[in-house]
């Protein structure tokens, strides 16, 4: 199991600064060819440090409506998919869980409008409470930092160490602490496959 290397951390920051950055010129500045930047990268997705490549829109420029924080105090028994519907949403741009029962979401929205596009994506039975502030600057700045690799294992859930194993099965990657909870999801998998 290979951890994280400083060339790895520097496709990372270079990607952070430009997604649209050629492989070849991240090849050039990690002194490595541009077929090992795509091969890291593509790994890099598959253990999923990197979840996809996103535009940064200003939806001011386009749609009618100003820039919104809306703070949703929900019901303590709410549904668990309620931010992903809430996030489909047209006007809502990034949905955020509390462990406190709050859902915090960005939107630009036309200021008659937040309790429509509300229930939209939410049962209002199920908020409690909730405030519109408006955003007048924001800045998203994600780092690398001193980034380590944690995966979790998918037969027992324990952290992966540099000792774990990995294994693919029909097109998907799985990480594991040890060769025992290899076998055993391999025979796991294996049963699964031949009952269906």
């Amino acid at each position: 199991m290979r951890t994280l290397d400083e060339t790895d951390l520097e496709i990372l920051r270079l990607l952070v600064e430009d997604a649209r950055r050629p492989y070849s010129d991240i090849a050039e500045r990690v002194d490595v060819s541009a077929p090992t930047v795509s091969d890291r990268i593509d790994r890099l997705e598959e253990l999923g440090v990197i979840d996809g490549f996103t535009v940064d829109l200003d939806r001011t420029t386009f749609t009618d409506g100003i820039e919104v924080l809306i703070d949703i105090e929900l019901q303590a028994a709410t549904d668990d998919r309620l931010a992903d519907r809430f996030a489909a949403v047209d006007q809502i741009e990034h949905v955020f869980t509390t462990a406190d029962a709050r859902l915090l979401a960005v939107g630009t929205i036309p200021t008659d409008q937040v309790r429509t596009v509300l229930s939209k994506g939410i049962d209002l039975e199920l908020v409690e409470s909730y405030r519109v502030h408006l955003v007048e600057e924001h800045n998203w700045t994600p780092t690398i930092g001193s980034a380590e690799l944690t995966l979790t294992c998918d037969e027992c859930s324990n952290t992966v160490t540099t000792e774990g194993v990995s294994l693919r099965l029909d097109g998907d990657l799985y990480h594991f602490c040890c060769s025992t909870c290899r076998s055993s999801f391999e025979e796991q998998y294996a049963s699964l496959t031949e009952s269906a």
